[in-house]
């Protein structure tokens, strides 16, 4: 698929969404990207799985972990794709962790994706807990690189679609200036 191709997908699933947001991040925004809206449909979620596969069909990889939630569904299916396992991290008061009796082994070499990187925080605490296991980081990839590869993992990343898309600290959005009621999707607890 082409990016155009991709982007086009995520505006006729309704993952490309404008009002006012508060991030994950914490961050203020006019466009929110709501990845769950294609993950819900298997056909997609294989595509897009098969076209991150794709990116790294010439390295070897044993599993594929996602962080929660966004990560779970992506991690699932393109594991699929690349006939490895899939596991999934989470944050158990405030600190990602392995759990679910999920194991890695120092050596297994591990793909990580995620369905939207913004300033990449639950990434970098996946890698920080990947690396403290001496697991082998192979890359990383999302389906979209909000940060428009302004966020320097240490690692190769290569998303589906990057793109810039305008965010404010709260104290600086122009829409906080303008009153405009925010919406709180993410999943992140704060």
């Amino acid at each position: 698929m082409t990016k155009e191709e991709i982007r086009e997908l995520l505006v006729e699933t309704d993952v490309i969404q404008e009002g006012h947001f508060v991030l994950s991040s914490g961050r203020h925004a006019d466009i929110y990207m709501q990845c769950a809206k294609v993950l819900q449909y298997p056909e997609h979620a294989s595509t897009l799985a098969a076209e991150i596969a794709d990116k790294w069909e010439d390295k070897e990889i044993d599993v594929v972990i996602g962080p929660a939630l966004g990560g779970v569904v992506l991690s699932y299916a393109v594991a699929e794709e690349l006939g490895v396992r899939s596991i999934f991290s989470e944050r158990k008061n405030g600190e990602m962790k392995i759990r679910r009796g999920f194991e890695l082994k120092p050596g297994e070499k591990a793909l990580v994706v995620e369905d939207v990187v913004t300033t990449g925080g639950s990434v970098k605490e996946v890698l920080a807990v990947l690396e403290e296991l001496d697991v082998e980081i192979v890359g990383l990839s999302s389906i979209v690189d909000r940060s428009n590869g302004k966020v320097d993992f240490n690692y190769d990343f290569k998303p589906l679609l990057p793109v810039d898309i305008q965010s404010y600290k709260a104290g600086q959005c122009e829409l906080c200036q303008q009153d405009l009621p925010i919406t709180r999707p993410g999943s992140k607890e704060k």
